[in-house]
């Protein structure tokens, strides 16, 4: 006896929570320090990377947010953490990706080139001073993904490991 198929509920499609993704990258010199750079739309530095668009995922955003910010052509890594951003208006939560883009050589240091509309500086930082330079979530997200670096991802709320699940 075959099943036959229902209609999706589009009601309840609608009432589904949505929430928005954001995927960035730890790039890393010989020194073991990691990319900072400055967008030149707010007074703060990130890591590069972006929102997730329409009907990409993470990983093919944070290559094309490489791409496009960087100019460096690379596939993204391994996932070294997901982070749970809450609701914070006019922002829905979010899930905020970083994957490991693995350490680049002088060559592609050299050759980076920063998209003028998007971002003015970088910098390479040393981890124990991420708190520093980053947001304090951010720094907290970036220093977890760093440790799990060679070790398997790690799962945080607001850049902080839950204490239960």
């Amino acid at each position: 006896m075959s099943e036959t198929p229902t209609e999706p509920d589009l009601s309840y499609i609608a009432s589904v929570t949505r929430v928005r993704a954001a995927a960035g990258v730890v790039l890393r010199d010989k020194a073991g320090r990691v990319l900072a750079v400055h967008p030149t739309y707010k007074d703060v530095w990130e890591i590069p990377g972006g929102m997730v668009e329409a009907d990409e995922s993470p990983a093919a955003a944070c290559a094309r947010e490489i791409r496009e910010e960087l100019g460096l052509s690379m596939p993204t890594g391994a996932l070294l953490c997901v982070d749970w951003v809450p609701p914070n208006p006019p922002w829905d939560g979010g899930l905020m990706f970083v994957f490991d883009g693995g350490v680049l050589t002088p060559d592609q240091i050299a050759t980076m080139r920063l998209r003028p509309d998007e971002l003015d500086r970088f910098d390479f930082v040393e981890p124990e001073r991420l708190g520093d330079v980053l947001i304090p979530r951010l720094a907290r997200r970036v220093a977890a993904a760093v440790a799990a670096i060679g070790r398997g991802g790690v799962y945080l709320e607001n850049g902080t490991a839950p204490s239960t699940i």
